[in-house]
């Protein structure tokens, strides 16, 4: 007889192996070559999770001094501009969305896609595949495939993850790392500011995804130009890398709690799906099967 797996033992597996895979993305040289070279024009699209990832690969990538690039929601994207290339970010490979956007620009602007499941229909369509086989995942809600693919994205731009990797595992071996408290709150607002946006929009998703939670995302900038009135005792600001001078004052004036970790803002995301899990599981939920959601959204023609 097969024992049926515990709730969210997909989500703890995958999510609990990112120091790994992120060694192994970093470790993909040639891979890395095939993404745009310095000075391209770039779009880097996506739905759901990897949007955010997009988002913040943009963020690097333009700071870095690489090129103009835009992070588009694949459905959102504006087909009468012109790019030297498209990045199509996708776990699955079968998103309705990414899959038309890729036919429509196809011979017409190059596409690389960077997918977890390497046999999929994207894989025909794309000018250029970087497979993360590896770092796919069971789970619906994502946890390593999203982090992994921004490791990548990292890595390309030479950045050395050996901090990163070193303060996930710190996160994932020591659980007294994490105050239980964490995952208690009435209400938490993610905040990043440049490419920790992307994480802070990422935090809020797979706290609602995998717990039914309360969750909102901003620029913590933006933060204080209205989203602040939500804080109050009970509930969390979580921010991701640095802050603004003073924001920190102004949330604990509200009597909400400040959450800020010192270290690598993704290995701080990494904390978060531990926190989403242990909530999710608390409330009853299987974070593996959540609530209204499938591992790829597939439209009917």
């Amino acid at each position: 007889m097969t024992e049926t797996p515990a709730a969210g033992a997909h989500m703890r597996a995958e999510l609990f192996s990112q120091p790994e895979t992120w060694a192994r993305a970093a470790a993909m040289r040639d891979e890395q070559a095939l993404l745009p070279a310095s000075g391209a024009r770039v779009a880097v699209v996506g739905c759901g999770t990897s949007w955010f990832m997009a988002q913040s690969y943009a963020a690097l990538r333009e700071a870095a001094g690489h090129g103009e690039t835009d992070a588009f929601t694949a459905p959102e994207f504006p087909f009468a501009r012109d790019y030297d290339a498209i990045v199509a970010l996708t776990r699955s490979g079968t998103t309705t969305e990414v899959l038309g956007l890729t036919s429509q620009v196809k011979g017409r602007t190059p596409v690389i896609a960077v997918v977890g499941d390497t046999t999929s229909p994207l894989v025909d369509l794309a000018d250029t595949v970087i497979g993360l086989p590896f770092a796919d995942e069971k789970s619906v809600v994502q946890t390593r495939f999203a982090t992994t693919a921004l490791a990548l994205f990292r890595a390309s731009l030479g950045e050395s993850l050996d901090g990163a990797i070193a303060d996930a595992a710190g996160v994932l071996s020591d659980p007294a790392t994490t105050d239980p408290a964490l995952g208690e709150a009435e209400q938490y607002s993610f905040l990043g500011m440049g490419w920790t946006i992307g994480l802070a929009h990422e935090a809020g998703l797979k706290m609602r995804e995998s717990s039914q939670s309360w969750t909102e995302s901003y620029s913590a900038m933006e933060y204080r130009h209205g989203p602040i009135a939500i804080a109050a005792p009970g509930r969390i600001a979580w921010a991701f890398g640095q802050v603004p001078d003073g924001l920190e004052a102004q949330v604990r004036a509200t009597g909400a709690r400040f959450v800020q970790h010192p270290i690598d803002p993704m290995a701080d995301l990494v904390r978060l799906h531990n926190v989403a899990l242990e909530r999710a599981v608390a409330k009853g939920l299987d974070p593996d099967q959540p609530r209204n959601l499938t591992r790829s959204v597939i439209l009917d023609d």
